[in-house]
This record gives structure tokens, C-alpha cells and sequence, in this order.
């Protein structure tokens, strides 16, 4: 018998929801749901995710056929270069996106990729916890490939990204057929890589790691300047974790421990927060500055080395924090999010990113490998200075919240260094004002960027006045990605898809 009436899914756009679906509809689970968004995200998702990016997933069990388990599968990205003998000038260069009249610095081209994970994640979540075939599981991101409809959404970030998109032959073929750039409306073809998704089934991704394929990818960085080796690829790994939990005010949060770092800094934040007098009303002025002033602390905090579990609970119970224990690799700029429960109570929770984009496709594949060693806040040290074969850190946090040892809550966001930010102002507003998920996701936000504090509209005049006393503001004239997309789902009940990032809910009723 089933825990719930229904399964539930939330994700960025209504497609990948459509091929998680239906998975569900066809007597999969929450795994191989996900597995299946992860897949068609690739495809439908392609500037915010790849295959040849990287990312995290938050599994638990329901328990109605064994134990409750929970695990952090981590396949983000690795810093590539084993084997290699240093390059004096990798195939590096910066490429300017333009953001509605802002500009904006990304580094792209060979040099630019990192050891891609989010295949083989993908792959090792289904075999590891997955119930149905895995030829059932591809085949909704094999019909997306074939051709589907480019939405407002996905065609505006293809717009801003075009310079990156379209740097190849490959990149040209694909978005900008017979000569002009694809837009809304327009439909979307990757024969490669229906293709190569096909392939999967009998090969299990072995080529694209350790075959043909792979020794292909390496040459071409031989010949192109890049860094990816034979090696890299051969010898990455998916690593099981188990989550960081951290308790406030009667629920206990899992997320993503070390080395990603956003799950720590969100504990840190609730850890604050459980100390402060809460203001009566949110989006009060007092409520307002006492958001403003936690991201303030939580940023300064971040700086003197307070962003480990241990630093951190040291910091909570009064104990000496030392000195810093150095910076950190932090990525992750173009991202996307699945939320998921089934009927059995087995949720899972993914982000997943492939930055702007390196403009390399793997040859004969229609994926696009990521540009995550271009990425100035991952690399503080400067660029290209990291040993290689190391697991890069990022703010990504997807998330569970549980009461009593009950889901109540499966959360994540994209968003950057304002993940963590959005996640908290979400699960304070629930948690703390007794505010229900839509409302939740869908009331304005506030980010400390360092400077400047950044301001959604929506919140009342008196309140925002208050801030720009004593703060810097600057307020915003719609609801932007910029704030994240927090898309959610609450077990057996409801989901809340994050408009911010095209958020899209299915319910499947099986």
C-alpha cells in the first residue's frame, strides 16, 4: 500500500516535469524520475545544464521495502590535468554576455572544462536505487532530443548566451540552422544526441569515460590547448555521502556537507536565526533589517573561515574560531533544479549546472562540456593554479526537511551565491511565520551582494525606506533569476515551482 495518493514533481520547466511524469506514470520511483529529469533537462534545459557539467543529489528512502536511507550522491565537476604536463596558454579567452544592457565576463574555449560528472551521476543514481529499465528511463530526454519546442524562457537564455553557443560548427549547426538564430517557438533538433543517449543503454556511459569516445575528448584537448585528460575521465568517481543535518526550531534540515559549501553556510544562517527575536510580521521593517543584517553576518563570517560543519558549530557554541583555513573552490552560476516525491515516500532532491558553457561539444554526442575552470570565484588563486583530480566546492544545496523523522519539505535552488540566501528566506518564511510553500516561493527576496543590498519589488514601501537608511539599495523592477528558483515539493500534498527559473508542478496520481 502506498504512503501517499499522489506523486509530485517540480522542476524548471514544464517538459522536464512532463519526463518525470511520465516515468512515475509508468511505476518508476522518485529515482528513476530523477534520473529521467536529469536526462531531459540536458536536452530542454541545455544552457543552465549538460551532461558534461556537474551536481548533487539529496536521496531518501520511504522505508516501505527495507531501511530509510540517506545519501548525498556528489558528482560535481573535478579539476582536470592528470597525466599532463603543464600547458604554457590552455585555449582560454573571456566572452562577454550581455544581460539587458549589463554586461557580464565569462572565460570559455578548451581551457575552460572541468572533469564533467553529471552522467555518470546520473547513471549511478538510477542503478543504485532506480526500479524500472533504464531504456524506459532515456526515453523521454531521446524523444526531447529529436525535436521539441523552445520556450520564452529557455530561448532567452539561448539569446544571451549566444556567442558561446554558436562558437563551434557544432554550436552553429544546432542553434542557428540555415543561418539564423533559433527563437521562441522554434523547434529544437539534437540527433547527436538522441543518439548518443540511445547508446547508454547497452554501454552505460563506458565510452564517454573510458572508451573511444573519452580518448577522442582527450585528443581533441591535446590538439585544442585544453586540460581534460584520458586520465581525468577515466579515473572520476561519483562519492556517496552521507548529508549534513542541522536542527531548527524542531526540524532538522539535510543538505549537502563538505566539500560543497552551501549547505554549511544555510546551517550557519538557520544557527543565527534560531538566536535572534523573530519581528512580528514578515516583510516588516524589523523583519526586513534583521534579514539584511543575518546575510551581512553570515558574509563576514564566511570571510574570517567560519564555513565548515565544525567551524561552524565551534562558532554556534560560543568556542574559539582560528584563523581562516584558506579559501575555498566555490562554482555555480547557470544551474537548475528537480524536486521530487513519490507515492512510496522516496524523495529526491537535484541541482545540477554546466555554467555559461565552454563551446566544446564532445564529438558526436550534441553535449556541450561545461566552463567551469573559467569561473573567476572558483579559482581566488588565480586561474589554472589547482592541482588537478580534486572535487571542486560549490553553493549548490539541494535539500530535505524533515519533523519527527517525516518528509515535510524537498527543496533546492539555482542561483549562485544567492542560493543560499533564497533557501533560507523560503524555509524561515514556512518554518518561522507559518507561511504556506506557494507563498513562500513566490514572495519577494533580498540579497547582500557584498555592497548593495538587491531588492525584489513587492515588499511595502515603509519597510524597503527603512533599509536604504542604513544600507545601500537597490530595487528591483520585476521578479528576476537573479533571486533563484526555488522549486519545492511537499510529500503527498503539493508543489511549487519557482517562477523565477520557469518553474513547472506535476502531479501524478497512479
Amino acid at each position: 500500500m502506498s504512503r501517499y495518493e499522489k506523486a509530485i514533481v517540480a522542476t524548471g520547466h514544464e517538459l522536464v516535469s512532463r519526463a518525470a511524469a511520465n516515468i512515475l506514470e509508468q511505476g518508476g520511483n522518485a529515482f528513476d524520475a530523477v534520473a529521467a529529469a536529469g536526462f531531459a533537462g540536458a536536452v530542454a534545459e541545455q544552457t543552465l545544464t549538460s551532461l558534461g557539467g556537474g551536481g548533487f543529489l539529496l536521496a531518501r528512502t520511504g522505508g516501505m521495502s527495507g531501511p530509510v536511507e540517506e545519501i548525498f550522491f556528489d558528482f560535481f565537476v573535478d579539476t582536470p590535468g592528470q597525466g599532463l604536463a603543464r600547458i604554457a596558454e590552455p585555449h582560454f579567452f573571456p566572452v562577454t554576455i550581455d544581460f539587458g544592457g549589463s554586461g557580464q565576463e565569462f572565460n570559455v574555449g578548451m581551457g575552460s572544462v572541468a572533469v564533467p560528472g553529471t552522467l555518470k551521476g546520473l547513471l549511478h543514481v538510477h542503478k543504485r536505487l532506480g526500479r524500472i529499465p533504464l531504456a524506459d528511463v532515456l526515453q523521454p530526454a531521446i524523444d526531447l532530443a529529436r525535436g521539441h519546442q523552445l520556450n520564452d524562457f529557455q530561448a532567452g537564455f539561448l539569446k544571451m548566451l549566444n556567442p558561446i553557443m554558436t562558437l563551434t560548427e557544432t554550436g552553429r549547426k544546432l542553434y542557428e540552422p540555415g543561418g539564423a538564430f533559433l527563437l521562441p517557438g522554434d523547434t529544437l533538433v539534437n540527433h547527436d544526441m538522441a543518439d548518443f543517449l540511445a547508446s547508454l543503454v547497452d554501454g552505460g556511459g563506458e565510452e564517454f569515460y573510458r572508451g573511444d569516445l573519452a580518448r577522442r575528448i582527450a585528443r581533441d584537448m591535446r590538439e585544442g590547448d585544453g586540460l581534460l585528460t584520458y586520465e581525468d575521465l577515466a579515473s572520476y568517481k561519483v562519492v556517496e555521502r552521507p548529508p549534513l543535518a542541522a536542527e531548527y526550531r524542531g526540524f532538522t534540515l539535510l543538505t549537502g556537507p563538505p566539500p560543497s559549501l552551501g549547505g554549511s553556510l544555510i546551517t550557519l544562517s538557520l544557527g543565527l536565526l534560531a538566536r535572534m527575536e523573530l519581528p512580528q510580521g514578515w516583510g516588516s521593517p524589523g523583519h526586513l533589517l534583521l534579514t539584511t543584517g543575518l546575510m551581512r553576518e553570515v558574509e563576514q563570517l564566511r570571510g574570517r573561515g567560519v564555513s565548515t560543519p565544525e567551524r561552524i558549530a565551534a562558532f554556534l557554541a560560543g568556542g574559539e574560531v582560528g584563523g581562516a583555513t584558506g579559501r575555498i573552490r566555490l562554482f555555480s552560476r547557470g544551474t537548475t533544479h528537480v524536486s521530487i516525491a513519490d507515492r512510496d515516500g522516496n524523495v529526491a532532491s537535484m541541482t545540477c549546472s554546466n555554467g555559461e558553457g565552454s563551446g566544446y561539444f564532445a564529438p558526436g554526442t550534441g553535449v556541450m562540456l561545461n566552463n567551469m575552470m573559467g569561473e573567476d570565484d572558483l579559482h581566488p588563486d588565480g586561474f589554472h593554479a589547482d592541482p588537478p583530480g580534486e572535487r571542486v566546492a560549490s553553493m549548490m544545496s539541494p535539500s530535505i526537511v524533515l519533523r519527527r523523522g517525516e518528509v515535510k519539505l524537498v527543496l533546492g535552488s539555482g542561483g549562485s551565491k544567492r542560493i543560499r540566501t533564497a533557501m533560507t528566506q523560503v524555509l524561515s518564511q514556512i518554518i518561522d511565520y507559518g507561511r504556506d510553500p506557494d507563498t513562500a516561493v513566490n514572495a519577494p527576496r533580498l540579497h547582500w551582494d557584498g555592497e548593495v543590498l538587491q531588492v525584489e519589488p513587492g515588499f511595502p514601501e515603509a519597510s524597503v525606506q527603512s533599509l536604504a537608511e542604513v544600507v545601500d539599495v537597490n530595487v528591483w523592477q520585476e521578479r528576476n533569476i537573479y533571486f533563484g528558483g526555488v522549486h519545492t515539493v511537499v510529500p503527498g500534498s503539493l508543489g511549487v515551482g519557482d517562477p523565477r527559473r520557469g518553474g513547472a508542478v506535476i502531479e501524478v496520481a497512479t
